[in-house]
């Protein structure tokens, strides 16, 4: 091969490769689509994100009694608590069954029944001396302990007691079963 065969073959331009207008306008209209679809969707999914986003508050106590008022026998107290689930802000009413144990201690059951939900009452013909649940029979000890139908025991609200007032916390399953 001869010297300047060679050299033109080694000193080539490349070839580009170029765009149609077609190909331009595709792109460009894609992209514009894209940052447009973008700026409508992204505060979409910023609303629906966001109250993951935000920092929980842990659940506080509640006063509902007063200490002097709580006897060895159950009293059912009603009480409202604040709360909010996403954007919507609510004060559900709740109630606790609240007695003292044979130690003492103030202790606080949910009244939610572990069968099917119900509302459990204390005593009563049918069941004195125990929680009862009108709905399926379920049966549950001073304690909350089942005694019949329900899979578990009655659910405890956290207490503190301060300054002669009784304090309900957030529910938590039975620690005295």
């Amino acid at each position: 091969m001869d010297h300047n065969k060679q050299q033109e073959t080694t000193h080539k331009p490349a070839k580009r490769k170029e765009m149609s207008r077609r190909q331009f306008l595709a792109y460009t209209l894609g992209g514009a689509t894209a940052f447009m679809a973008g700026g409508a969707i992204l505060p979409m999914i910023r609303f629906a994100v966001d109250p993951i986003l935000q920092k929980k508050e842990k659940a506080g106590f509640v006063k509902v009694i007063e200490e002097s008022k709580v006897t060895k026998e159950p009293t059912e107290v009603k009480f409202k608590i604040h709360q909010v689930d996403g954007w919507y802000e609510s004060d559900p009413k709740l109630a606790a069954w609240i007695t003292k144990g044979d130690d003492g201690t103030v202790y606080a059951l949910s009244p939610v029944c572990k069968h099917l939900g119900c509302m459990v009452s204390w005593g009563g013909e049918e069941a004195p001396n125990e929680y009862h649940c009108p709905c399926h029979g379920a049966r549950y000890t001073k304690d909350g302990k089942q005694l019949k139908v329900a899979p578990k025991p009655l659910d405890e609200y956290e207490v503190r007691t301060e300054n002669g007032w009784v304090y309900l916390g957030p529910i938590a399953p039975n620690s005295r079963v």
